[in-house]
């Protein structure tokens, strides 16, 4: 590397948030930028380790160790040492087509692996691929760039989520013609309207996608395949077709109360909030935290992103209820480099609820029995209870309440987000597309093809609930058999 003892020489050191009270005035990113000569001190510390575990994607423990798109972390790292910021830009597309994404929502398991981290603070790899593209994007160096030559072969992609616009990149640069098909007013999927502004500014997905159109990509949106345009219809336009619709079903609540008023899926919370920003009025399905005590049930991103949105909105109180365990501070023992590090910590929504409330808002080992509501319908509490996790006969872990720990919340917003069980299955049964246990289309990773000849699977839709870089993988990897199965070969990366 370019700084042999870089890693023994500076620390590590992120960008500023802005303040916790002064962000939730607005949805503007709330990380601050770093100096150039910092940003190379912080890429010095990339340790020629032999064997990078960082881009190295893999599963491991159930989940992700390293990059899953591979990216080719060292060698940009030492090209932002020297100073060579066009050379590590295209270092940095040759794996990642939309690297300003990963670099703000990816939850950055490269960091997760990096070998300094078995006894140092891990490089800062995910604010580095964040500046370099938006460096490139300030230079003018991201520019479209269509194809020489088509193929004549045309491609339906039913999805413009992470992983539908990978797919769509990737064909066109092999290319076919490609049209994606949105049910949505807007373009993004996820990127648009499951991920709030303050993470990713929608301004930055537009972007992409107008590069994409310029490049020769056709977009459909408010048209649901399946819906307002008949499945088959595609397999008889089209040469292929690729279902990247995500995982969209969410995990319900099954307790009383739960057809409360003012009780939602976190995605419904999430979208219109989104779509009121961008439409600059709340629609008639807008949802407001306002002045209410909010619970928010669910400790992962998306509940995450419910606690921001909530504290936006000028919510009373908050409490976001988790029913595991409160991680360590530090590895346990059970959770040794490489795999993904299970420690806690406060994500931005819970330092902004610290910030204004005094605390922390999450409750661990606490799950909630009921909903209770007032003369008109609306929620007005929810009752939660301690929990132990103990092994049952079987020697699987259940949950079991603690006897006298129930206590009665006042709440006027129940957010619920625990979850996804799997993709939509309307547009699944219309092709005669095979699903697996888990109701996702069946389609083997590394193959996405599916039961039904030149329909293909990939992403959520595909694998699960996932991460976006995850998607971003599977669309490239379906980009490739796509193009073999259309072309007999392939010369996609």
């Amino acid at each position: 590397m370019g700084k042999p003892t870089g890693f023994i020489e500076y620390l590590r050191e992120l960008p500023l948030d802005r303040s916790a009270l002064a962000r939730i005035n607005d949805y503007n990113e709330f990380h601050l930028h770093m100096e150039e000569k910092s940003l190379k001190q912080q890429a010095a510390r990339c340790m020629d380790c032999g064997v990078p575990f960082c881009h190295n994607g893999s599963l491991i423990s159930g989940m992700a160790s390293g990059c899953p798109i591979n990216n080719l972390i060292p060698e940009w790292n030492d090209l932002i040492y020297r100073g060579l910021w066009h050379e590590a830009l295209n270092r940095l597309h040759k794996t990642n087509n939309f690297p300003e994404f990963t670099g703000r929502v990816c939850p950055a398991p490269c960091e997760g692996s990096c070998v300094l981290g078995i006894n140092n603070p891990p490089v800062t790899i995910k604010n580095i691929e964040c500046t370099i593209i938006d460096k490139g994007w300030d230079e003018g160096w991201v520019k479209p760039e269509p194809p020489s030559k088509r193929t004549g072969k045309k491609v339906a992609v039913i999805g413009s989520g992470p992983a539908g616009l990978s797919a769509a990149a990737q064909l066109n640069k092999a290319g076919h013609l490609v049209t994606v098909y949105e049910r949505a007013d807007r373009l993004g999927g996820l990127l648009m309207y499951g991920i709030p502004n303050m993470k990713l500014d929608k301004a930055l997905v537009n972007r992409r996608i107008e590069q994409m159109t310029q490049e020769g990509v056709s977009f459909v949106t408010g048209t649901e395949v399946g819906k307002d345009l008949p499945a088959q219809s595609l397999l008889s336009d089209f040469d292929a077709t690729v279902i990247c619709t995500g995982a969209t079903k969410p995990r319900d609540l099954p307790v009383e109360g739960r057809q409360l008023g003012g009780v939602h899926f976190a995605m419904e919370f999430l979208h219109h909030n989104t779509k009121a920003l961008l439409d600059n009025k709340p629609g008639a399905n807008f949802i407001s935290a306002k002045d209410k005590d909010v619970i928010v049930i669910g400790g992962g991103d998306t509940g995450t992103d419910c606690v921001g949105t909530s504290m936006r909105h000028g919510c009373k109180s908050l409490i976001q209820v988790e029913i595991l365990p409160k991680p360590p501070d530090q590895r346990a023992s059970d959770n040794p480099w490489p795999e993904w590090p299970k420690v806690y910590k406060m994500d931005y929504g819970q330092e902004e609820a610290a910030a204004k409330f005094g605390a922390d808002p999450r409750v661990y080992l606490t799950t909630v029995k009921k909903l209770v509501g007032d003369e008109n319908g609306q929620v007005k509490a929810v009752h939660v209870v301690r929990i132990e996790w103990q092994k049952d006969s079987q020697g699987r872990f259940i949950p079991k309440e603690i006897e006298g720990s129930e206590k009665i919340l006042p709440a006027q917003l129940v957010l619920l987000a625990m979850g996804f069980l799997g993709p939509e299955q309307p547009l699944l049964e219309q092709l005669g597309v095979e699903r697996d246990a888990r109701t996702n289309a069946k389609a083997e990773h590394e193959k996405y093809t599916t039961s039904v000849k030149g329909v293909f699977a990939a992403g959520d839709a595909r694998r699960g609930q996932s991460l976006v870089v995850w998607a971003f993988n599977e669309g490239r990897g379906v980009a490739r058999e796509v193009d073999t199965y259309l072309m007999g070969s392939t010369d996609l990366p």
